[in-house]
């Protein structure tokens, strides 16, 4: 490794990296990929995938008008989480639910206001909804038994039925107080758009080379193998801390979404990721030589694995052991982890050193990779 680095020429060095530069600044599917693609593909993320389910349209069907009944039923239209649509009859709710249209329903039954008066006895409420998505049926019924259970905590308090003391349930949420799934979602996607900026660009750069014909020009110079992966790595390097600052800065003031770290963490963790995708970039551009057939392969090396199985949208607790183990070994699963920590609860030394030398660790696995790769010959 010092033969590898003992022959570099820092005058050769500066003049292939200025030369890279310029084609990167002359290259319009590079600033597409480096600039336009980051900011379109956060404000996908941003707007288009939410986990909130905040004004689910369900129905309600009111067989009981007694006082209590539309008591209760005010308290449904009161749920900031429900927005309520009143039929007359069931087969109407059923054909809404059908098609689409609402959710689930709530029916009050004829007998409610009789049986909630009866000592000992149960006065029910019904809800139905769309087992087609379970989550979006959890969250109808979880929101219809929290109208209820609220519902009749009122009505206890306003008949003076108190006796007992009551529990005052006030939930409070660390790191992302407003519960916003965005929060989440975001510091994931900049994950997303580092990889596919790190091993997409560098998937093309050395495969253009050997198409345009100009690697045989270089390789005619008394350049050396390490002027010649710096010269690749450090001009994409900065376009993709550049491209980092502007995802954070839309994020954190177009998007709203805090950020709690520091800068220099931020930028610390970056250069690592940003290093193993790049030589992993590179690494598939050197051995296969083609534009096209790079990029797929980048593609699936990196984009696919990292939206699927960084725990950027899926739990990776939640999937099986084989897998679970296999997420070990990616290092965009390291990036998700330290990047939501330092958006959501700052700098926690804990989580950001421990996937920080993961990070290390994997930039000099497929730098070194990439290293081995590069040959000074045509074949």
């Amino acid at each position: 490794m010092n033969e590898f680095f003992a022959s570099i020429s820092w005058h050769r060095l500066k003049a292939l990296c200025y030369k890279e530069t310029l084609q990167i600044l002359r290259d319009p599917s590079s600033n597409i990929i480096a600039f336009i693609l980051p900011v379109v593909m956060l404000f996908i993320f941003g707007y288009a995938i939410n986990l909130d389910s905040n004004a689910i349209k369900v129905g309600l069907l009111m067989e009981d008008t007694s006082p209590e009944a539309r008591q209760f039923a005010d308290s449904l239209f009161g749920s900031k989480y429900m927005r309520i649509c009143s039929s007359p009859n069931r087969r109407d709710l059923e054909q809404r639910l059908t098609n689409g249209r609402i959710r689930g329903f709530i029916i009050v039954p004829q007998d409610f206001s009789e049986k909630l008066q009866r000592p000992g006895s149960i006065a029910p409420i019904q809800v139905v909804t769309d087992g087609a998505e379970p989550n979006i049926a959890r969250f109808v019924e979880n929101y219809a038994r929290g109208a209820w259970l609220h519902w009749q905590m009122q009505r206890a308090l306003a008949r003076g039925e108190n006796a007992s003391p009551r529990i005052d349930l006030q939930p409070r949420f660390w790191f992302n107080p407003s519960a916003e799934s965005r929060n989440y979602l975001i510091p994931g996607s900049i994950t997303i758009i580092m990889t596919v900026i790190g091993a997409l660009l560098t998937s093309l750069v050395v495969a253009r080379e050997w198409e345009r014909g100009t690697m045989e020009a270089l390789l005619a110079t008394p350049i050396t193998r390490a002027e010649l992966l710096l010269s690749k790595l450090i001009p994409y390097y900065g376009l993709g801390i550049i491209s980092l600052l502007i995802c954070v800065a839309i994020a954190v003031f177009v998007l709203g979404v805090p950020f709690r770290g520091s800068i220099f963490m931020l930028l610390v963790v970056s250069t690592f990721f940003l290093l193993s995708t790049l030589g992993l970039g590179l690494f598939l551009s050197t051995t296969i030589r083609n534009q096209f057939n790079a990029a797929q392969a980048a593609l699936n090396a990196a984009f696919l694995p990292a939206l699927m199985l960084s725990g950027f949208i899926y739990e990776i607790r939640s999937m099986p052991l084989p897998i679970r183990l296999l997420t070990r070994l990616m290092p965009v699963s390291y990036f998700v982890t330290a990047l939501q920590t330092l958006f959501q609860a700052g700098d926690l030394w804990g989580i950001l050193i421990p996937n920080t030398l993961f990070l290390v660790l994997a930039s000099a696995f497929f730098l070194f990779l990439t290293a081995r790769a590069t040959r000074r010959r045509l074949d």
